[in-house]
């Protein structure tokens, strides 16, 4: 049974025996999120919470991504055209909360890639699922931008390595993402609609995917990981970098030419956003979050670092300041504080 509940193609909504499916379905952009959906899924969400007929939700993506993130290209001209797009991320947010505090089986079937706005759809839901597939970053700082929608709240989970994909925006596939953690359960692609009848004919969801569990090794290797973990566990930016540029490895080598690729203002940022995550509540980390989108928005890097990636697709953006040396303590300060008019309320 199709229901609509706004978002027009982009997300599509049906009702099947005793699950809700949310299909993104928008697969040319590769998911992307636009604030339609965001406010569709929300509504969705608020009124199977209330149906007792509905005793799951299964949320999947059309086509060969899951969703690469939330649309940016429209932000950005937004944020161009002199309007401010921080209700967007604002309702995003308010999303995320309350996928993350949903009260029934919440089941993403992520078979593709997952970044960015992507991840806060799926990632803080009781079930994130992953085929073999599946591709996770969140690649922000390459954009002047950080991990948001809860990114700080799952990096900083994982410790070093969290630290390492944040600052980065390093890609990893279905064998590192499973042992990181993030995820309950890997399944095969080809097993996917038989969870989805399964749920749907109102199937015990945990018994249900430790039958179609798989195991898929790790892509990484044991070296790798310990120089990772002894890198990225140090107390400061300054002191990782050091660390890579004493290594002289091929893998400092590559992430050293990562990191001098990224905003430094983004770095800084996130360094500090991963690192005050630790211990902390999604929610409260969704409040920060709000606090550093509101002063990324009216910064430069995000719109330069956009417009290289995304709109010119030139590859050469012109960061300012353009080096981490260059990006003092009191300008980081001012993306942990309350913005004006207050923080966000979820």
């Amino acid at each position: 049974m199709e229901t609509d509940f706004g978002g027009g193609e982009d997300v599509l909504f049906s009702r099947r025996g005793k699950a809700g499916i949310i299909t993104l379905n928008r697969p040319k952009p590769l998911n992307a999120i636009n604030h339609s959906m965001i406010k569709a899924i929300a509504s969705a969400l608020e009124a199977w919470r209330q149906d007792d007929q509905v005793q799951c939700v299964i949320l999947k993506g059309e086509g060969r991504a899951f969703s690469a993130g939330g649309d940016i290209v429209a932000v950005y001209r937004e944020g161009r055209a002199g309007n401010s797009p921080h209700a967007f991320f604002a309702d995003e947010y308010r999303l995320n909360s309350a996928i993350a505090h949903y009260p029934k089986p919440y089941v993403s079937l992520i078979d593709g890639i997952v970044m960015g706005g992507g991840v806060g759809l799926s990632f803080h839901g009781s079930h994130p699922v992953i085929t073999e597939n599946a591709l996770f970053a969140m690649p922000e700082t390459a954009i002047g931008f950080f991990p948001d929608v809860g990114g700080g709240y799952l990096l900083s989970q994982l410790g070093a390595y969290g630290r390492y994909l944040g600052l980065t925006g390093h890609r990893i596939a279905a064998g590192d993402l499973a042992a990181s953690g993030l995820i309950r359960t890997t399944v095969a692609t080809e097993a996917l609609p038989q969870i989805e009848a399964e749920l749907c004919d109102g199937a015990e969801v945990d018994a249900l995917l430790a039958r179609h569990a798989i195991h898929i090794p790790r892509e990484s290797d044991k070296e790798t990981l310990a120089e990772i973990n002894d890198l990225f566990s140090r107390a400061t930016l300054e002191e990782i970098v050091e660390g890579l540029e004493a290594s002289g490895s091929d893998f400092a080598k590559q992430t050293l030419e990562m990191l001098s690729a990224r905003s430094p203002t983004s770095l800084r940022v996130t360094f500090r956003q991963i690192t005050r995550a630790e211990g902390r509540s999604i929610d409260d980390c969704l409040v920060t979050d709000y606090r550093i989108l509101r002063q990324m928005l009216i910064g430069h890097d995000f719109y330069e670092g956009v417009r290289a990636a995304l709109v010119d697709k030139s590859r050469d953006p012109s960061w300012q300041p353009a080096t981490l040396e260059d990006v003092g303590e009191d300008e980081i300060e001012r993306y942990f504080s309350a913005p004006e008019g207050g923080d966000l309320e979820l």
